[in-house]
C-alpha cells in the first residue's frame, strides 16, 4: 500500500466517524477522483444518502463521469494514476456560489446518470440527449442585476472595469483601435465567494443574454455528443447575442489534456472548445465568453494563450461591506433581534459567502429549535451568529493552503498578480 492510499485510508476513517460533515465527506470524493473513480461514485452516492445538496450530488456525479473519460486515473484504484488533476470543491450548503452570496438560485441542471469507463460508439442516438442532438435548447437570460448591485468587492469591480469592461462600454473608440465586440475572462479564486454572480452582474452591465453552462450540460456518455453540445452553446450565443456565454467549473472541462489514449473524449472537448473561440467557422461578435474555476493551474494552456482566455480576475472571499449585506439578506423575514450584522461581519474575516450562509442557517435552526421547546418564537441574537461563526472554518482556508505551493513553485504568466498582492497585504506566507 502507497503512502497515497494510506493517506485515503485515513480520510475513509475520518469519514466513518463523522458521516454526517458533508464537506469532509465532498473533500473525500476529490481526492477519491485522482485514483479510483469507481469508488468516488460510491462516495457520491453516501454523500447524496446522508443529505448532501442536490446540486452539488449533480456536480460531483458529473466529475466522476469526466474522471472516467480523462483515463485510467479515473478508472479503478488497481490502475496506476497518471495525473494529479482533479477539480475540488469545498463549498458548504447551500447549492450554488452565486446563491450563497448575493444572487438567486439558478435553474438546476439534469442528474447525469452514471458513465460506462469507456466511452461506447453508440449505432444509435440516446433521447435521453436530447440537447446535444437538438441546438436551440439553450435558455438565453436577461439578468436583471449590475455590477452596482454587488456589495462591496470594490477591487474586483474597479480591476473588471479596468480591464474588461470599459472597452466593452465603449465600442466605438475601442472599434477606432480595432478591437470587435466581444471578448474573454477566467474569474478565478476560493469557492463559494460569487464567482457566477459576478458573471450574470456583468452580462447586466452589458445589457447582454446570459447563458449558464456546467459541466453536466456537457458530458454524454456517447461520443461526440460533448462537441454538438459546445457548438450549439455558441451557435445560440450567437443569435442571441450581445450574449454572455458563462461556464462553471471550468477546470473540468478545460483540464490539461494528456497524452494517454484514454483522455481522447477530454482531449477532443478540449479541441472543439478552442475552435469555438477562435471562432474558426463564425464570427464571433457580441460573444463574452466567461468562465470561472477554482483551480486555474489546472486549465490547458492553449485556452489561455494571447487571443482566447487572456484576462483574469481574482475573486476573493467578500469584504466586511459584503458580509454585512450577505447576512442581512439571509435573515431577511426571519426572526431576529437587533442584529448587528456589522459586529458579525468583523468576526468572519476569510469567510465565503457560501460560508456566511452557513453561519445564519446554523444560527437560524438553533433558534427553530428553542423556539419549539418554549412553546414562542425565540429570535436570532447577534451573540447566537457570533457563536455559530466560531465553531466553523473557513472553506477558504484550504484553497489558500492549495494555491501557497502553486504560486512558489509554479509558472506565472501574470494570472497570480492579483493574488501575490492580496497574499502580501494580508501578510500571508
Amino acid at each position: 500500500m502507497t503512502q497515497d492510499d494510506d493517506f485515503l485510508e485515513v480520510i475513509a476513517a475520518e469519514v466513518a466517524q463523522d458521516p454526517t460533515n458533508m464537506a469532509l465527506r465532498e473533500d473525500f470524493v476529490t481526492l477519491l477522483l485522482e485514483r479510483d473513480a469507481d469508488r468516488a461514485a460510491d462516495e457520491v452516492a453516501a454523500f447524496e444518502a446522508h443529505g448532501g445538496d442536490p446540486a452539488r450530488v449533480r456536480l460531483l456525479r458529473a466529475r466522476v463521469m469526466a474522471a472516467r473519460l480523462r483515463g485510467p486515473q479515473g478508472v479503478s484504484s488497481t490502475e496506476p494514476a497518471t495525473s494529479h488533476e482533479a477539480a475540488p470543491s469545498h463549498e458548504p450548503n447551500p447549492s450554488d456560489e452565486s446563491a450563497r452570496t448575493l444572487g438567486p438560485v439558478p435553474t438546476s441542471t439534469p442528474t447525469p446518470g452514471p458513465a460506462p469507463a469507456r466511452v461506447p460508439v453508440p449505432t444509435t442516438p440516446d433521447p435521453a440527449d436530447a440537447r446535444h442532438d437538438h441546438p436551440g435548447l439553450w435558455d438565453a437570460e436577461r439578468p436583471a442585476v449590475t455590477l452596482d448591485d454587488v456589495a462591496g468587492l470594490a477591487d474586483v469591480k474597479q480591476h473588471l472595469d479596468s480591464t474588461f469592461l470599459a472597452p466593452l462600454r465603449n465600442p466605438e473608440m475601442a472599434a477606432a483601435f480595432g478591437q470587435k465586440p466581444g471578448g474573454s475572462l477566467l474569474m478565478y479564486g476560493p469557492p463559494g465567494c460569487g464567482k457566477t454572480y459576478v458573471a450574470k452582474a456583468i452580462a447586466g452591465d452589458l445589457g447582454a443574454s446570459f447563458i449558464h453552462v456546467t459541466l453536466a450540460d456537457l458530458l454524454s456518455k456517447w461520443l461526440g455528443d460533448s462537441e454538438k453540445a459546445i457548438q450549439s452553446v455558441f451557435k445560440d450565443a450567437r443569435a442571441a447575442s450581445p450574449c454572455v456565454i458563462f461556464f462553471d467549473e471550468f477546470d473540468a472541462l478545460g483540464g490539461r489534456r494528456t497524452s494517454s489514449s484514454g483522455s481522447q473524449a477530454m482531449r477532443t472537448i478540449v479541441t472543439q472548445l478552442l475552435e469555438e473561440l477562435d471562432g474558426v467557422t463564425s464570427e464571433n461578435d457580441g460573444v463574452y465568453f466567461l468562465a470561472a474555476t477554482n483551480r486555474p493551474w489546472d486549465i490547458d494552456p492553449a485556452l489561455r494563450r494571447p487571443g482566447r482566455i487572456d484576462k483574469t480576475v481574482l475573486v476573493l472571499p467578500p469584504d466586511a461591506v459584503a458580509r454585512a449585506a450577505i447576512l442581512q439578506g439571509d435573515l431577511a423575514g426571519k426572526p431576529a433581534d437587533g442584529v448587528d450584522v456589522l459586529a458579525v461581519a468583523a468576526a468572519t474575516e476569510g469567510f465565503s459567502g457560501a460560508d456566511i450562509a452557513q453561519v445564519a442557517k446554523i444560527a437560524l435552526q438553533q433558534s427553530l429549535t428553542a423556539s419549539m421547546s418554549a412553546g414562542a418564537i425565540v429570535p436570532v441574537t447577534t451573540q447566537a451568529l457570533l457563536d455559530a461563526a466560531a465553531g466553523l472554518t473557513p472553506s477558504t482556508t484550504s484553497w489558500f493552503d492549495q494555491i501557497a505551493p502553486v504560486l512558489e513553485y509554479g509558472v506565472d504568466d501574470g494570472t497570480f498578480a492579483q493574488l501575490r498582492t492580496y497574499r502580501v497585504k494580508n501578510g500571508m506566507r
